[in-house]
């Protein structure tokens, strides 16, 4: 099982960290061992200062596919979840000063939170909207229609590198509004008004 994720898909997210708007999609993997299933708690790893949320839609592929064609590629999923991308930011930043690889920052032990409900799209509006709330302020909102390359755009795209397989997950980017956790934290993250995931960071 594959864990993809779209960097910069959100062009007010690329503006508010500075970076260039993409003219195709960008993709990193996380492993297995970074999914955070179930509402667990999440441990602040001893190596950064700086670990930031980042509330991303999911979907999960639903068969065997390479070379898709982006017409085709709604056939490949159909149920949607909710997680999050945390990245340590002090890390990433000393990577992409020396040009080095940011897996280091991207896919450590339990940096990707998921929500264990899936929604299944054809319950859900064409546009859907989710939002992060840390300590019960909201500080992400965010609606697909804003997405820079839709996901049939990503799917196409990824599978012209790699076979996808039933049971992948692709985080498909962030909106604006990221920033740090803390311990002591609480996460609370919905898609429309559905409760997706609620965790602690410790």
């Amino acid at each position: 099982m594959k864990i993809i994720c779209i960097g910069r898909n959100y062009l007010d997210h690329a503006k508010e960290l500075n970076n260039k708007v993409p003219d195709k999609p960008m993709f990193f993997l996380k492993p297995e061992t970074s999914l955070l299933l179930k509402n667990r708690d999440f441990y602040y790893p001893e190596f950064s200062n700086e670990i930031h949320y980042e509330t991303e839609i999911v979907i999960k592929i639903n068969r065997l596919g390479k070379y898709i064609e982006e017409k085709f590629a709604h056939r490949y999923y159909s149920e949607i979840g909710l997680g999050i991308d945390f990245t340590a930011r002090d890390l990433q930043k000393k990577c992409k000063e020396k040009g080095h690889p940011w897996e280091i920052a991207k896919a450590f032990e339990h940096s990707a939170p998921l929500s264990s409900v899936f929604i299944n799209k054809k319950d859900l509006p064409e546009n859907i909207n989710f939002k992060l709330e840390l300590n019960g302020k909201t500080v992400q909102n965010g609606n697909t229609a804003d997405m820079i390359f839709s996901v049939d755009k990503i799917i196409s795209y990824i599978s012209q590198f790699f076979t996808l397989k039933i049971g992948d997950l692709i985080f498909t980017g962030t909106p604006a509004g990221v920033g740090e956790v803390h311990i002591g934290d609480n996460l609370k993250g919905y898609i429309e008004n559905k409760l997706m995931f609620d965790f602690n960071v410790k």
